[in-house]
Formats: C-alpha cells, structure tokens, sequence
C-alpha cells in the first residue's frame, strides 16, 4: 500500500477520483483545500489492482 496526494483545482474532483479509481484499489478519500484556499488537496491510500492470476 502506499499514499497518494494530488493537488488540483475543484472543479476536477470528480475527474481525478474516477481515474485513481480506475489504477488503483483505493480506500477512502481525504480532501483539504491548499492553504491558499485557490486548490484542494486529495489524498488516498492505495494499492495496485490485482491481476487477473491473483484474483482466481
């Protein structure tokens, strides 16, 4: 497992959660703005997908 920040403007939330989601096995979402307020940062704790060999 291992942790993924991304840094993004709003209105990509949705965008860049469906991607992740798509790589990864993801857990649950964290998000905070930057402390600029401009951006939000997302993080995900993640693994690789399994194969198709692993999940038989």
């Amino acid at each position: 497992m291992f942790e993924i920040r991304v840094i993004y403007e709003p209105t990509d939330t949705d965008r860049i959660s469906q991607a992740l989601a798509a790589a990864f096995a993801t857990g649950p979402a964290r998000q905070y703005p930057t402390r600029d307020r401009k951006r939000m940062r997302l993080y995900l704790t993640a693994d690789h997908q399994p194969t198709e060999s692993e999940s038989e």
